[in-house]
């Protein structure tokens, strides 16, 4: 059974990208419609880009989680394209960053053993963790970023978390009118990327 679900029926023919993240990729606590990865289907559909996206994020994942269901979504969906969004629940549990760093390179090989370009999409933790944590956190995005060549994203809701209107009552989700703005965050990363048919 397939793990994930297309954001809106294609051709078969179609590219896809793969959206492989946590509850902040997932629309958590919104419509999926409000979400940005279904703002992206549209936004790829609005300016005559032909992809099908499909979203196999999944809320509370970890990157052991993800690094567990990837091959058979990479089998499955055999995407052209991969937006990495993981890690922040690894951080929230507190789980070795070496560990989440590790977890994440092996999704970025088996992603591109397959045929796929990654994007990658970084978070940030908050600053209670301690200021070591933060940074050996943040570092490890960076890290692969730099060791893999990815295009990087080094916080996926820049402009949403630090702004309280945006936010849920749980300080961490975007409301729908901050998915937006997490769209701009990832397009110009992943815009490089797209190919329209001539």
């Amino acid at each position: 059974m397939s793990c994930c679900v297309a954001v809106s029926a294609s051709a078969a023919a179609a590219p896809v990208i793969l959206v492989w993240g946590d509850s902040l990729s997932a629309a958590y606590g919104l419509e999926t419609s409000q979400g940005w990865v279904a703002l992206l289907d549209a936004r790829l559909k609005a300016r005559g880009y032909d992809y099908t996206v499909v979203n196999g994020s999944v809320s509370g994942e970890t990157t052991a989680g993800g690094l567990t269901r990837l091959p058979d979504a990479l089998r499955d969906h055999k995407p052209a394209i991969v937006l990495l969004e993981l890690g922040a629940n690894d951080g929230l549990q507190g789980l070795p960053v070496e560990l989440m760093q590790d977890n994440l390179g092996r999704m970025i090989a088996l992603s591109r053993k397959a045929g796929a370009k990654v994007v990658l999409l970084g978070i940030l933790m908050p600053p209670n963790y301690g200021p070591a944590y933060t940074r050996e956190f943040s570092g490890a995005y960076v890290d692969l970023a730099r060791r893999y060549r990815l295009p990087f994203l080094p916080f996926l809701l820049d402009g949403v978390a630090q702004d309280r209107e945006l936010l849920q009552a749980d300080g961490k989700h975007p409301l729908a009118q901050g998915e937006p703005r997490v769209l701009d965050n990832v397009w110009p990363k992943l815009f490089p990327l797209l190919q329209k048919k001539h």
